[in-house]
């Protein structure tokens, strides 16, 4: 991967708000506990992956060799302006069966580790990524990154750290597929290292995994389906667990694995990151498979009418998005359908390739929740950990306008400020049949509980303490 790269204040506000900034916490006295884990030259150990969340990767166009996201010191793509908005959309055209395919002409690039921004004139540095890569370099787990560069003394060369890069506006079952291609592809280059340096010619590598937010559901479904898509029948895929086959662990940090209500606030009303950065529109939003499948499920009643106090539904079903105006249904919205759809001259033309498109992307995230809320034991052999965020305020309610089409957060519940604990836990208990004992389709082997911020834990020292003796120390 490529060194750290300054991005602009808007960019760096949403990192912090959606994906983690890491504080500055020391990790001397993990440096010299794992100093000699550091220098450990032999292939008794699982190569580790981390998997980015949300906005963690920057993109690029490939046409222009402009990057979409991530820009450097000042806003590089607006995407309040019309070519901002084209750049970071994902274009209607490509869309079939809720996935976009691959002719968009952008690439993932690199996973953020630092951005370098100026509040009022003066630089800052904010860590991204960069806390959770130093901390894994205390246990020698090094990749091709600068931001652990001069931290630790690796000894010899190591090949014991990788960082997936991937497109988070993309459909989550893309990006699992996108997943297993890179595992083989590095699977491949480190058993040839083994090979090189060892002379081990039959071992097969697996690695251990650290993901963050979204990129722990990329995970998940990597894990329970390999690379199958879903079928078009829309049956659930077969239940294989393929993933285990090249995964030893998995550490899931803030995982939404139940969804985030603040995706219904931010579909609805668009994301705003502060007082004078650019507003991510719901039009622009609503482009993106990955915003649907963040949804909260039905048992957590994350948002109610706003004149009766009733809950809503069924926040998947098409047809409560077109007949309220939520979303790419809104009547505001064929402004930016004009910049986004130029060759449909007619608003009702217009109008119509919205709502298929969002009725095709409603209908993928629901097939895929059903997918992930499968009932699952993973198979002897694979570890799952959860790291979870609490005793913070997190958004668990909110109440939607019908005329303008609008959500206000309006409840509160025991979160990380982003993923609700319940949320985490795919906590599936309700008030009429509650009992003390978890209630969840997942199946996971360990929890661990930490007062922190969504963007906060993975910089947090009790995370950095377990999940380095997860990695090296505890016997498996």
């Amino acid at each position: 991967m490529r060194g750290c790269k300054p991005c602009c204040v808007s960019i760096v506000l949403a990192v912090m708000l959606l994906v983690g900034c890491a504080s500055s916490n020391s990790r001397d006295f993990l440096t010299i506990h794992y100093q000699r884990a550091a220098q450990l030259e032999a292939p008794d150990r699982n190569p580790v992956l981390v998997v980015p969340g949300l906005l963690g990767t920057t993109l690029r166009d490939t046409t222009s060799d402009q990057l979409i996201w991530g820009g450097f010191e000042g806003v590089s793509i607006n995407p309040e302006r019309a070519d901002g908005l084209r750049a970071l959309a994902l274009p209607f055209e490509a869309a079939t069966d809720g996935r976009v395919n691959d002719d968009d002409g952008v690439e993932p690039t690199w996973v953020l580790e630092r951005a370098r921004v100026r509040l009022l004139g003066l630089p800052f540095n904010l860590n991204v990524y960069a806390g959770i890569l130093q901390t894994l370099g205390a246990g020698g787990y090094r990749d091709e990154s600068l931001g652990t560069a001069g931290v630790i003394d690796y000894g010899p060369e190591h090949f014991t750290c990788f960082q997936f890069p991937y497109d988070w506006r993309r459909d989550i079952v893309e990006s699992a597929q996108r997943l297993g291609a890179y595992i083989e592809e590095k699977a491949t280059y480190v058993e040839d290292e083994y090979a090189r340096q060892f002379g081990i010619t039959d071992q097969q590598v697996k690695f251990d995994i650290v993901a963050h937010s979204m990129g722990s559901l990329v995970v998940r479904y990597y894990l329970m389906y390999g690379t199958q898509d879903l079928p078009k029948d829309g049956s659930l895929p077969e239940l294989t667990w393929a993933g285990a086959a090249r995964v030893d662990q998995a550490v899931l940090v803030a995982p939404p694995n139940a969804g985030s209500t603040l995706t219904v606030r931010n579909l609805l009303n668009g994301l705003s990151l502060g007082f004078l950065q650019p507003t991510y529109s719901a039009t622009l939003l609503g482009t993106y498979p990955s915003t649907y499948q963040l949804m909260p499920r039905r048992h957590l009643r994350a948002a109610v009418w706003e004149d009766s106090g009733e809950p809503v539904v069924d926040l998947l079903d098409p047809q409560v998005w077109s007949d309220n105006g939520w979303g790419l249904a809104a009547a505001e919205a064929d402004d930016e359908l004009q910049i986004l759809l130029p060759n449909l001259a007619e608003p009702d033309d217009r109008r119509r390739a919205a709502l298929s498109l969002q009725r095709r992307l409603l209908q993928r995230a629901r097939h895929f929740q059903q997918a992930v809320d499968r009932p699952a034991m993973p198979p002897p052999g694979l570890s799952i950990k959860l790291v979870i965020g609490d005793n913070h305020p997190t958004a668990s309610q909110v109440t939607v306008s019908r005329d303008p089409a609008r959500a206000t957060v309006t409840e509160f519940g025991d979160g990380d400020g982003t993923v609700l604990r319940a949320s985490a836990l795919s906590d599936q208990r309700d008030d009429a049949t509650w009992l003390p004992t978890l209630r969840t389709p997942l199946g996971f082997d360990q929890a661990l509980f930490i007062q922190d911020t969504h963007k906060g834990l993975t910089d947090n020292s009790t995370f950095t303490d377990n999940v380095l003796f997860w990695l090296l120390e505890d016997p498996r």
